[in-house]
């Protein structure tokens, strides 16, 4: 895999939190690596190649920071819709939240997030959480490669080739 071309997928449907984080991000290397969409359905049409995104360049995204309260289809909705997929359950997900409820976290890692944060209010806090985020997700932690499917036969005792 090569991280320094895969993306980060945002999804986020505040513009001010979204072009903060996108700023954050940017100061830890990331420029121009992150795809911004504004909606958990626009979240899933990117990840599985639909409408707009048919033909979008490149693999999956390298983690996906989801943000829970978003019209259409909110976090918990998207984070499931990736975790029960085939194709997209090995993506990392962090939700990159405001909420700090605890049923909202409860949700969370019952949908199967990787890790749950509490968007800091103060700027220097934002960039340190975000600092931190870059350098275990992007940098530090290794990702499932793709699933081969060419050629791998399912059974009930695993998968044969």
């Amino acid at each position: 895999m090569n991280k320094n071309a895969d993306a980060i997928l945002l999804v986020e449907d505040n513009p001010d939190d979204a072009e903060l984080t996108k700023l954050a991000l940017s100061r830890h290397g990331l420029e121009g690596r992150v795809t911004h969409v504004s909606d958990g359905m626009q979240a899933l049409d990117y990840l599985f190649r639909r409408n707009q995104f048919a033909n979008r360049p490149g693999s999956h995204p390298v983690l996906v920071l989801l943000d829970l309260k978003m019209p259409l289809l909110d976090g918990i909705g998207v984070l499931k819709e990736i975790k029960s997929s085939d194709q997209l359950h090995n993506i990392p997900v962090v939700v990159l939240t405001s909420s700090t409820e605890p049923s909202d976290l409860l949700r969370a890692y019952d949908a199967g997030t990787n890790a749950y944060i509490a968007k800091p209010t103060e700027f220097s806090q934002f960039l340190s959480a975000m600092k931190h985020v870059c350098e275990f997700w992007v940098n530090i932690n290794q990702t499932a490669p793709p699933m081969a499917t060419a050629g791998v036969r399912n059974t009930g005792f695993g998968e044969l080739l």
